[in-house]
């Protein structure tokens, strides 16, 4: 297991600075694995027990969580008309660099990761990954088995842009509501895939990301580490 120093652990952890935690640890107010530190450059190994004041420091190289994200919301670091997403993570893990993983827009709601882990992040996002999402969708009126059929044959717009095969599932109790599952994820691909059928979505949530799905019981806006299998569940269907 490699080593790393105390004080770029601690300020890694988005808890402190890397100055805070070297202080910290001069001031005799930090201990690993039980016994007290001095150093700051002191080595440590990620599998330790590091604790400041009694509280434990997170430890972790990469952060992975689940949000329910709420419609209202943007997915981006610009100022928008939308409040950002990243607004509503605790400060710990935006001054970590906490990032979402794609976008939805804003009237969008549902599955949403978060990580500061870029290669995780591209390896969900690149269109060459094709990793399915699904999304549970409401229309502005039923939705047939010719729409079924259009869109597993791939779509062309008139503005050219082509959309790969895409699965559509309709609830057999209420035509207008249904799932789409696309591995592209092209800019407003979802609702321009039900437009191209003459339809308009009226709610759209996301639902799942390859194998992992939104956990239910997460309210709106409410965040959860995943679990090593839920990351692996994203690379699988």
């Amino acid at each position: 297991m490699a080593l790393e120093r105390l004080d770029k652990i601690m300020g890694g952890s988005g808890q402190f600075t890397r100055s805070q935690a070297r202080a910290l640890i001069l001031a005799g107010e930090v201990t690993v694995n039980g016994v007290p530190a001095c150093r700051p450059e002191q080595k440590v190994s990620r599998e330790a027990v590091i604790c400041a004041g009694g509280q434990p420091v997170d430890t972790a190289l990469y952060v992975y969580c689940m949000m329910n994200k709420p419609a209202g919301y943007e997915c981006t670091s610009r100022d928008g008309v939308y409040p950002a997403v990243t607004g509503l993570l605790p400060p710990a893990l935006r001054k970590r660099g906490v990032f979402p993983v794609g976008r939805l827009d804003a009237d969008v709601t549902g599955l949403l990761i978060f990580t500061d882990d870029g290669g995780f992040a591209h390896r969900i996002t690149a269109p060459k990954a094709g990793v399915p999402k699904t999304y549970e969708i409401f229309a502005d009126g039923p939705l047939t088995a010719a729409d079924v059929e259009a869109l597993a044959a791939g779509v062309a717009m008139r503005d050219g842009t082509a959309y790969k095969s895409a699965r559509l599932t309709i609830d057999q109790t209420d035509p207008a509501h249904g799932f789409i599952t696309v591995t592209e994820g092209k800019y407003h691909e979802v609702k321009n895939l039900v437009a191209s059928r003459g339809r308009h979505i009226t709610a759209m949530r996301r639902v799942k990301i390859g194998g992992l799905s939104l956990d239910e019981s997460l309210s709106p806006g409410q965040l959860r580490p995943l679990t090593a299998e839920e990351r692996d569940a994203c690379f699988s269907s």
